[in-house]
């Protein structure tokens, strides 16, 4: 990597302005065997250089394959012509950047050679053996597949204005899922992570662990009731936090959507939860080592440190790459992410999440005397507005202080701000828990959320009281 970045910092000596040159090179490798058998085996590499120019109050984007010095000057004046030909129909123009301190160095991720040096015969024999496990686990389970993937991710970021920056790092991801029959009942369950580090962090939790906890689920899962519908006292996983701070709350206040009208315009400094709430997204890994969003740098050179999202209840930052922070007047948050080279940069969270509290899952247990504890978040939707409708793969009675039957079939709704607003409690406990899969914006990113346990309000779908 030390002779790309030289390579680009001689190319763009030659430019006067706002020249960004990126070079990304992304090997993806995916494996999956379902009913003992290999369904599928993919390696893909990718690589070039993209170049954005600031010209004319706009950005000129072009990409190119070839990596030689030739080639990157010749996409530098292709982007310099594409900005200069839409410039004319730019709205709102970009008058200047906005200062920072823009990363310079060599930062490579843990983990990096400890799962390259891994062969893919070991990695598709712990694939074989996971499936087998799964499928032998309980005569009721029939059908069981397991995927095991990577990206690893080679990077060099340029500017006229002075980043020069480089970063390796490896994103493994391991899956097992299972489906459950007996006596017409079907039911599904899986087990997911995906990390930002090495092979033992991708392994803290077993795959014979994950393998039980999937079996365990999907079998109890088959003589589980419905729950009754209506608003009711939650204890969120924090798996399902992290599916609400991220889809509910997360893409509301990036920057480029709060311009367009997002439910967090205009809100900086007004209260949107309770005063235990502050959310944060970090290009570090917080409290837990191996978020999968993380990364050391943004793909404009700026570090992608903590901001604070909403401190103790109250808005107080949106994400911002270094356009958007230009039109609000704050500095950039290190938010500007490509999916590959050939991509611009877009205003993309990274790891986000509420930070833990003071109580314990078994003090906020005990003391909601009516309620269920929702885990493992299945699918969902929100909008701008913040409005959401998750599902969720099981849920837990809660009478009386403790924890009871469980159920199945839940969907969970709501606006986010309004529930974060009903946040009673908050635990020591967190665990990130999204990291596996991807996000989309119009180009796929790698993030992770989670957060706590919280206590709050939301209004559950199920079968109403008569």
């Amino acid at each position: 990597m030390a002779a790309m970045l030289s390579m680009l910092q001689d190319v763009i000596r030659d430019y006067d302005g706002f020249v960004e040159l990126r070079f990304h090179a992304k090997t993806f490798q995916t494996l999956s065997v379902a009913q003992g058998k290999l369904d599928s085996s993919t390696v893909r590499h990718r690589n070039g250089v993209g170049v954005r120019v600031l010209e004319g109050g706009t950005w000129g984007f072009a990409s190119t394959g070839d990596c030689t010095p030739s080639a990157v000057r010749a996409a530098v004046e292709q982007a310099r012509l594409g900005a200069l030909a839409s410039a004319a129909s730019r709205s709102l123009r970009i008058d200047s950047l906005p200062e920072v301190t823009l990363a310079r160095g060599e930062f490579i991720a843990p983990g990096v050679e400890e799962v390259l040096s891994r062969s893919l015969e070991e990695k598709l024999q712990i694939a074989i053996e996971t499936e087998a496990r799964a499928r032998s686990a309980s005569q009721h389970v029939p059908t069981a597949s397991c995927r095991y993937s990577e990206i690893f991710e080679e990077k060099a970021i340029v500017t006229t204005d002075g980043a020069a920056a480089s970063f390796k790092l490896v994103r493994p991801e391991f899956r097992v899922s299972v489906v459950a029959e007996r006596n017409g009942e079907r039911s599904s369950s899986m087990e997911s992570i995906g990390v930002t580090g090495g092979w033992d962090c991708l392994f803290r939790t077993t795959p014979e662990v994950m393998v039980d906890k999937a079996v365990g689920d999907a079998v109890d899962l088959l003589s589980a009731k419905f729950p009754e519908g209506g608003r009711s006292s939650v204890i969120l996983s924090p798996s399902v936090v992290g599916l609400l701070v991220h889809e509910a709350v997360g893409h509301t206040v990036e920057a480029d959507f709060v311009m367009a009208g997002s439910v967090a315009a205009n809100k900086i400094g007004h209260r949107v939860a309770s005063d235990l709430v502050t959310l944060c997204d970090s290009g570090k890994s917080i409290y837990m080592d191996g978020a999968g969003g993380t990364i050391p740098v943004d793909d404009e050179g700026v570090p992608a440190e903590e901001t604070v999202v909403i401190d103790q209840g109250i808005l107080s930052s949106y994400l911002h790459n270094r356009e958007t922070a230009a039109h609000f007047g704050v500095a950039p948050t290190g938010n500007a992410r490509a999916w590959e080279y050939s991509d611009e940069p877009l205003v993309r969270m990274r790891n986000t999440y509420i930070r833990p509290g003071e109580q314990s899952l078994e003090e906020l247990i005990a003391t909601t005397p009516d309620g269920y504890l929702l885990d493992g978040p299945r699918n969902g939707q929100a909008d701008a507005t913040g409005e959401f409708t998750f599902g969720v793969q099981k849920a837990y009675r809660i009478q009386d202080g403790k924890l009871g039957e469980l159920v199945r079939g839940v969907t969970m709704t709501g606006k986010a701000f309004d529930v974060l607003q009903t946040v009673d409690g908050v635990t020591r406990e967190f665990h990130w828990d999204l990291g596996s899969g991807h996000c989309g914006k119009g180009q796929p990113a790698k993030v992770d959320a989670g957060g706590p346990y919280i206590r709050c309000q939301a209004v559950l779908g199920g079968h109403q009281s008569e």
